[in-house]
């Protein structure tokens, strides 16, 4: 609790350095280099001030050289949480080949430009695996070798080793959320110049913002699934300390876990579309009974709008919501029942491990997805407004918008309540273990 509490102490001191640090000095300086000048004074921040919290806080005198092993663990934690936010913005940042040859797939037409965006979607999912799969072993070795031993005389650090690796990873989470704020406050910028009729001048300023804005927003949803994933593991080590799923019947368990993450992803984003078809019918109403609207001559019910999606954003977050509460809860419950009968007690324990497994690995790989394809959609969309492949009013540009349509439940709504969901179910499990067995 005490290493825990000086790390989040030194993220808020890290976060208003880096900050005040990104000031764009030039006006035609890209914003993109200007947060990244602040992400990289910020984790040079973090090392320093991880360094002196594992000296303070984890020496003893058991293993003296124990801190240093942890202090690895953490710059492991810190240099992929880098890692996952380059390989987010090359994957997202129009000025990169991924989402240039998404932009010149649109070129071609709108169905060319769906495929693209899911490629490069799917094609994400490699490199934050790898990334995540090195960290997870690299920690848990360093934190092995840290010398702590049991009476046995065996390592007993792997999995603290671990979860150091995760603070470290999350020591920069506080300039990492304000770069995710920075993507809406720049959309809804350039939504405010383009309803005031402000100059395009302006308006090319602020669309430069909202394309930087789509690329944190990537890549800060990036960091949020690689810290669920490290995060995921320690809630799942803790259950399998208790139980052993090395049985046939878990496979079932881990069916239902991957099912959950795919239908859960389709409740989102249909809820997304039910919700907008609502919104589109509303203005085509408004726009018959107030056709000055175009015009200008008549304001519009713009409250009438706002509570179609206030009212259907709770209303349709019910399903996916007791989705994600109930599953663990009623899979565990009925396995238990199941193996009572069958002389199996640890029946209803084992296939919810099994699904917390198969949800995390297909969870990861689904938010990694969804993100990066979203985000790609979305800024190809941008890049062929700065009047690349035809500009503005272009073929291209409709087959863009096309793509950026089908990209925003992806990226703002499906995509991001992944990593939420990994860590509701581990979170359950854990607690709910002692009911299931």
């Amino acid at each position: 609790m005490a290493s825990s509490t000086v790390v989040k102490q030194a993220e808020k001191v890290e976060a208003h350095i880096g900050t005040r640090n990104a000031s764009v000095k030039s006006p035609v300086e890209d914003p993109m280099v200007v947060l990244q000048k602040g992400y990289s004074l910020t984790i040079i921040l973090a090392v320093l001030t991880f360094g002196a919290s594992t000296r303070w806080l984890l020496y003893t005198e058991q293993a003296p050289s124990a801190w240093v092993n942890f202090f690895m663990c953490g710059l492991v934690g810190i240099i992929t949480a880098y890692v996952f936010v380059w390989i987010s913005r090359y994957s997202t940042d129009y000025k990169y080949e991924p989402v240039r040859t998404l932009a010149l797939a649109s070129s071609t037409g709108h169905g060319t430009n769906i495929i693209a965006g899911v490629s490069l979607g799917l094609e994400s999912t490699a490199l934050p695996v790898l990334v995540t799969s090195v960290a997870i072993i690299s920690a848990f070795w360093l934190g092995n070798t840290s010398g702590l031993m049991d009476e046995k005389g065996n390592p007993i650090a792997g999995l603290f080793g671990t979860a150091v690796a995760t603070m470290g990873m999350l020591s920069t989470a506080a300039y990492v959320l304000t770069m995710d704020m920075f993507g809406p406050i720049a959309d809804n910028a350039g939504g405010i110049v383009e309803m005031s009729q402000q100059p395009e001048s302006v308006r090319e300023i602020t669309d430069v913002l909202d394309a930087v804005g789509n690329t944190t927003k990537a890549t800060t949803k990036g960091f949020a699934i690689g810290s669920a994933a490290l995060a995921s593991f320690l809630h799942f080590s803790a259950y399998m300390d208790e139980v052993d799923i090395a049985i046939p019947e878990v496979f079932i368990g881990g069916l239902l876990g991957a099912m959950l993450i795919f239908l859960f992803s389709a409740w989102a984003c249909a809820a997304v579309g039910r919700t907008a078809q609502e919104v589109v019918n509303e203005v085509r109403r408004q726009f018959i009974e107030r056709p000055g609207i175009m015009d200008y001559k008549e304001k519009p019910d713009y409250g009438r709008c706002v509570a179609i999606v206030a009212s259907s954003a709770l209303r349709e977050m019910i399903k996916p919501g007791a989705l994600a509460i109930i599953s663990p809860i009623a899979v565990g419950f009925v396995f238990r029942i199941l193996g009572y009968y069958t002389g199996q007690p640890l029946l209803g324990a084992k296939v919810v491990a099994a699904m917390l497994m198969f949800a995390t690995v297909c969870g990861i790989l689904m938010a990694l997805f969804l993100n990066t394809a979203g985000g790609a959609w979305d800024n190809a969309k941008k890049y062929i407004e700065t009047g690349a492949l035809g500009g503005k009013g272009s073929d291209s540009h409709k087959a863009a918008v096309t793509g950026d349509t089908v990209g925003d439940p992806f990226k703002d709504t499906a995509g991001p309540s992944i990593h939420v969901l990994i860590k509701m179910l581990a979170t359950i499990t854990l607690v709910m273990a002692p009911i299931f067995l």
